[in-house]
């Protein structure tokens, strides 16, 4: 699909935002992918002419970054966590039951085009592992049974809710948050809870606190 004239304007405030205008590349394909579904040929063409380089120069970020995708991700993004303390607590069952209900493996569309399913190296939640995240909302402690039940609930249409932040609308969507954040949903969940606080509560309640900073020029 051609890139519309109203995209590439966007893509051009994008690139007036930076005093180098190439540091606009990464949100300007996030851009592509919240109108396409995906970073298409037309897509790299379009960010390449406006930025001024090289259709390569753009292809080499789009393909060195995983979550820019040469095929359509289709309604829905899964990622789950496989590292280390999300594997522990149950990450890979979490991945391995949903691939069976999927039909799916790793970095793959459903064949209905609504889901698509990745392993995820970390998503930077360890607090509430094992964690999924769904077009890259924190769905959070979560067990293979209930991330199942969330597919089914999506795939029937019904609102699931993402355990710290808004309810979860689609790829695209989420794509566009990426590249202009004032989306008047920031406000929605609750960011912060207890279980994440729980080392500064330890913390404050026995007096810690950490060392001072002290200079390499205080040192010699």
């Amino acid at each position: 699909m051609a890139i519309s004239e109203s995209t590439r304007e966007q893509m051009r405030q994008l690139a007036a935002r930076y005093p180098h205008a190439r540091s606009a590349l990464l949100p300007m394909l996030h851009l592509v992918q919240s109108e396409e579904g995906l970073v298409s040929a037309d897509g790299i063409e379009a960010c390449a002419d406006v930025l001024g380089i090289t259709p390569a120069e753009a292809t080499a970020v789009a393909t060195f970054y995983t979550m820019y995708k040469r095929r359509d991700v289709g309604s829905h993004h899964i990622g789950v966590c496989i590292n280390t303390m999300c594997g522990l607590l149950g990450g890979d069952a979490v991945y391995e039951a949903l691939a069976e209900r999927l039909g799916v493996g790793h970095d793959a569309p459903t064949d209905d085009g609504q889901f698509w399913l990745e392993r995820i190296e970390c998503q930077a939640a360890c607090t509430h592992a094992p964690v999924m995240t769904v077009d890259w909302e924190y769905i959070d402690d979560v067990t293979p049974s209930a991330a199942v039940d969330i597919i089914d609930r999506l795939a029937r249409g019904e609102e699931v809710r993402s355990t710290r932040g808004p309810a979860i609308r689609d790829f695209r969507a989420t794509e566009r948050t990426l590249v202009f954040p004032d989306d008047g949903l920031a406000a929605e969940g609750t960011p912060v809870d207890a279980k994440m606080l729980a080392g500064l509560t330890v913390a404050k309640e026995r007096g810690m606190s950490a060392p001072g900073v002290t200079s390499s020029a205080q040192e010699g």
